[in-house]
C-alpha cells in the first residue's frame, strides 16, 4: 500500500458520516490540518528553513543596519532599533508564510492528492481550511523561536503578560488572514515553484512600504498616505503599543491612533474575502 492511498485511507477511516454542516466541517478540516502536521514533522527541514529567514533578518537589521537607522526623538542605535524592529520582523514572518501556503497547495494541486479528496466523503472546503490551520500552527512556532531569538539579542516586552498575548494573537489573526491569499494563489497557478514566486512578489513592497523597518514619516508624501493604510503598519504599530515598543513618537495618522481596531477590521476582511474566494475556486478546480 502506497503513501498515498494509506494518507487515503486514514482520512476516510477517521470521517464519521453522521456530522452534518458546521460539525462535519470542522472534523473533516482537523482531519486535514493533522495529515499536514505529521507532513512538517517528518519533513522537519520545512520548519527548519522556514526559521532561517526571520532570524536572518533580525541579525541583519539589529547589528548591520541598526546603527545606521535614526527613529525620529530616539536617536539611531543598535538598542534602541531593536525595539522598534521587532514588532516589524514579526509581522512579515507571518506574512511570509504565505509563500509556504501557496506552494504547498500548489503541491497538492499537481501530484493528485486533492482529487483523491474528492473521492472520500469529506466536505470540499475543509482542504483548504486544514491547510491554513496547520500554517498556523507552524507559524506560531516560528513566532516562539524568533522571540526567543529577539530576547537574546536585545529585544525586551515592557507591559504584561496580557498585552504580549493580545499582541501575539492579532499577529497570528493577520497571518492567517494572509494564508488565505496565499490558498487562492496556489490554486490559481500550474506549479508550486510558480506559487513560490507568486507568493513572495508582492509581500515585499506590503512590508517595505510600511512602518516595519522604517518611521513612515521618513517616506515622500504621497507614499505616507499608503504607508498609513497598509494593514501590515496598523498590526506593526498595534504590537509595538502592546509590547511597549514605541520609540520616539507615535504618528497621529488615524490608522496609527486606532491600530488595534484597523488591524483586527482589515485582517478580518482580507479572511472573509480570500476565504470565499479561495473555495470558491477549489470547487471549480474540482468538479
Amino acid at each position: 500500500m502506497t503513501a498515498s492511498s494509506v494518507t487515503e485511507h486514514a482520512i476516510g477511516a477517521a470521517i464519521p458520516r453522521q456530522r452534518h454542516g458546521l460539525a462535519a466541517m470542522a472534523h473533516d478540516s482537523w482531519v486535514v490540518a493533522r495529515r499536514n502536521l505529521r507532513r512538517m514533522l517528518r519533513i522537519p527541514e520545512i520548519v527548519v528553513f522556514g526559521l532561517m529567514q526571520p532570524v536572518m533578518f533580525v541579525l541583519l537589521f539589529s547589528y548591520v543596519m541598526g546603527g545606521a537607522i535614526k527613529i525620529p526623538m530616539a536617536g539611531s542605535s543598535s538598542s534602541i532599533y531593536i525595539q522598534f524592529l521587532m514588532a516589524g520582523i514579526f509581522a512579515q514572518t507571518v506574512t511570509f508564510a504565505v509563500a509556504g501556503a501557496s506552494a504547498g497547495i500548489a503541491e497538492d494541486m499537481t501530484k493528485g492528492l486533492v482529487d483523491r479528496f474528492r473521492s472520500l466523503p469529506m466536505t470540499r472546503s475543509a482542504v483548504l481550511v486544514g491547510r491554513t490551520l496547520a500554517d498556523l500552527c507552524q507559524t506560531a512556532f516560528t513566532l516562539v523561536v524568533l522571540a526567543l531569538v529577539a530576547l537574546a539579542v536585545g529585544w525586551r516586552i515592557h507591559h504584561n503578560v496580557l498585552k504580549a498575548v493580545a499582541a501575539f494573537a492579532l499577529l497570528l489573526l493577520l497571518g492567517y488572514a494572509f494564508s488565505w491569499i496565499g490558498a487562492l494563489i496556489g490554486l490559481s497557478v500550474r506549479s508550486p515553484e510558480a506559487a513560490t514566486s507568486a507568493g513572495l512578489i508582492w509581500l515585499f513592497p506590503l512590508t517595505f512600504i510600511s512602518n516595519a523597518f522604517v518611521p513612515i514619516s521618513s517616506m515622500p508624501g504621497w507614499l505616507q498616505a499608503v504607508a498609513y493604510w497598509n494593514p501590515f503598519s496598523s498590526t506593526v504599530q498595534a504590537c509595538r503599543n502592546l509590547f511597549g515598543n514605541q520609540v520616539g513618537p507615535v504618528d497621529q495618522a488615524w490608522p496609527m491612533q486606532h491600530a488595534a481596531l484597523v488591524s483586527v477590521c482589515s485582517s478580518l476582511v482580507v479572511m472573509a474575502v480570500f476565504s470565499w474566494l479561495s473555495v470558491r475556486k477549489y470547487r471549480s478546480a474540482v468538479q
